[in-house]
């Protein structure tokens, strides 16, 4: 689960932006989307998490880099010490809308909770290598410093702490394999330490990314597919969620079969026809309530695109929720109507189909889902620009809406802020204009 998580200087990012998922103890509505994280300690014991964040905000207003500084932050702790070569650059992008930042670092601080126990990661690197690294654990609620590696900025070399005793034995050995642009966390790992490697796990198979927008590639119907075809237990799962959609559909089926020669267009390079004919292509079909109430079978290509992407994301969304991810989904609204969208994130505030610590973050335009009785106002973000192009964050509850307040003509009257500034008449300037030189042609 993570507590919270702050970014500076990276992409959209200049000043340090948190994004926290402590719900406000003062809230009372909703408490399905609540979670106990069960921790040690005083300050700890009593907070609750949110299954959920949402963040709105206009167009460019770096909602999206958001997820992708948690994405690369991910991408570095597992991919550091096996995918980076000696010298290769480290991939991250400091703000860019000033000469000074190009040349200052970029910092992460992650605050998280593993089988129990909470950590606070942090990272500051910028394109050449690591500046400083650094991984407490509070296990009994008091914070035992497993290990701090800072740069000496005068001699190049690394300083190592702590001195002092802690539950982690870190290996002397392994900081001579550790390279300067590669974290000890990932280094360690990979030469088998197992007391960081339920964290290093942790990143690596929890923390995921979906892409629905136009953005990137289709997303794939095959993992949902496959999963139909694991056993009928799987198939029922992923057609009661088509179902709790309520779109209508029956049934769903997947099958595998060879593609052969004759279905192929002519003209296909010889290598990437074998290409093709070497691999299995995955036939499904939904059944659809029809006539009297009988079930039709749609081809797939005649699916709407909706339905396609509903589908797509049945398999993952049940995968997340069976296995606990931290799931993050930039434009969730996209192709899809808001009801569908509704039935996917009830099934993420839920105690019933959400009992192992499932959490979501997610941007979206769509202002309809403010005043749904789904969300609570806690889990309402905003992503602004400032005067220089730097986003910032900041919370709904900044604003104290009043209980029986609609927040959607709020946001939408730009209460909140978060919304694109359009000049007054601006629309109807442009389109006189158009008239005027369409009249004078």
């Amino acid at each position: 689960m993570i507590i919270d998580f702050s970014v500076k200087n990276y992409r959209s990012f200049r000043g340090e932006q948190k994004l926290s998922f402590v719900a406000n103890t003062r809230d009372d509505t909703l408490m399905g989307a609540l979670m106990d994280p069960g921790l040690a300690g005083a300050e700890f014991a009593k907070i609750r998490l949110l299954k959920g964040l949402v963040i709105y905000g206009a167009n460019a207003a770096g909602k999206t880099n958001t997820l992708r500084a948690l994405a690369y932050l991910t991408w570095f702790v597992e991919h550091s010490a096996t995918s980076l070569n000696e010298g290769d650059a480290t991939g991250v992008e400091p703000f860019c809308l000033a000469d000074a930042t190009q040349k200052e670092p970029t910092e992460f601080i992650l605050r998280f909770v593993v089988d129990g126990v909470r950590y606070h990661f942090v990272l500051v690197l910028n394109n050449e290598r690591v500046l400083f690294e650094s991984l407490s654990a509070f296990p009994k609620g008091r914070e035992q410093v497993w290990y701090e590696r800072s740069i000496d900025e005068e001699s190049g070399e690394y300083t190592w702490e702590p001195s002092r005793p802690t539950d982690y034995k870190r290996d002397g050995s392994l900081v001579k394999f550790t390279r300067s642009n590669a974290l000890y966390l990932s280094t360690a790992v990979k030469f088998n330490d197992d007391q960081l490697r339920p964290v290093y796990l942790w990143f690596k198979e929890r923390i995921t990314m979906l892409r629905l927008n136009a953005d990137f590639p289709p997303f794939s119907p095959g993992f949902t597919g496959k999963m139909l075809m694991q056993s009928a237990n799987r198939r029922a799962q992923v057609t009661r969620l088509m179902q709790h959609a309520d779109m209508g559909i029956l049934s769903a089926k997947a099958t595998e079969r060879q593609v052969t020669s004759a279905e192929l267009p002519p003209g296909i390079p010889e290598d990437i026809r074998n290409q093709i004919l070497e691999r299995k292509h995955m036939d499904i079909s939904l059944g659809h309530r029809g006539d009297n109430g009988r079930e039709y079978t749609l081809k797939w290509e005649d699916e709407s695109s909706g339905t396609q992407k509903f589908f797509a994301l049945a398999g993952p969304w049940l995968d997340i929720l069976e296995k606990g991810r931290i799931a993050g989904l930039d434009e969730i609204e996209s192709s899809m109507h808001p009801l569908m969208v509704h039935a996917l994130l009830s099934l993420v505030f839920s105690n019933t189909t959400n009992a192992n610590g499932t959490q979501l973050i997610f941007t979206t335009h769509n202002p309809l889902l403010l005043d749904t009785g789904l969300i609570r106002r806690d889990q309402v973000w905003f992503a602004d620009k400032d005067e220089t192009g730097a986003t910032f964050l900041y919370p709904l509850t900044d604003y104290k809406p009043r209980r029986q307040e609609s927040l959607v003509r709020g946001y939408l009257a730009g209460r909140y802020g978060g919304v694109p500034f359009i000049p007054e008449g601006l629309m109807a300037d442009n389109l006189n204009d158009s008239e005027t030189a369409n009249s004078g042609a």
